[in-house]
């Protein structure tokens, strides 16, 4: 299973990324637009894992409260499309809470510095316009691990658990 940790973004957050991805559209951009129902912030990439109970279980020994993301910014990495968010302490706290729970478990994943961002679009092709989203905020409830399958449209992310903030 390929599998990495994530917050799932909530209905209005995702309203405002896809209306600047029509928004780029409309401007002539081209490419690989995230699907709604795929927009996230990885946390923490996993990749190919045998089983998700372990995982699962390093994760409910992380614990935060409930805290806000907001958007804020724009960028590319190469023909990778992103909008990014506001600073936020309590977010950089639980991703370090998470990495350190799965080092702790002996679970492998991606130690680049974490760069919080949400993808819009892949392989785009086009001018990079200026970008800026609408600043909207989203309490973020829980943390989720989620795994990625390749389907004839795309990838496909399924949740297989969460972890609740207290």
């Amino acid at each position: 299973m390929r599998l990495f940790v994530a917050i799932n973004l909530n209905n209005e957050m995702k309203d405002a990324l896809v209306a600047l991805q029509n928004e780029l559209y409309d401007q002539g951009v081209r490419g690989n637009f995230t699907t709604d129902e795929n927009m996230h912030l990885t946390l923490a990439f996993i990749g190919e894992y045998p089983e998700a109970e372990p995982v699962l279980d390093a994760l409910n020994k992380v614990s935060f409260t409930p805290f806000e993301i907001t958007l804020e910014g724009a960028g590319c990495f190469g023909d990778l499309w992103w909008v990014g968010l506001d600073e936020s302490a309590p977010l950089e706290a639980v991703v370090r809470r998470v990495r350190r729970a799965l080092a702790q478990n002996d679970i492998p994943f991606d130690r680049k510095r974490f760069s919080p961002h949400i993808t819009l679009i892949r392989r785009a092709r086009g001018c990079l316009p200026e970008l800026q989203a609408e600043p909207v905020t989203m309490t973020v409830n829980a943390i989720s691990l989620m795994r990625s399958d390749r389907g004839r449209n795309g990838m496909i992310y399924t949740e297989l658990g969460t972890v609740e903030g207290i």
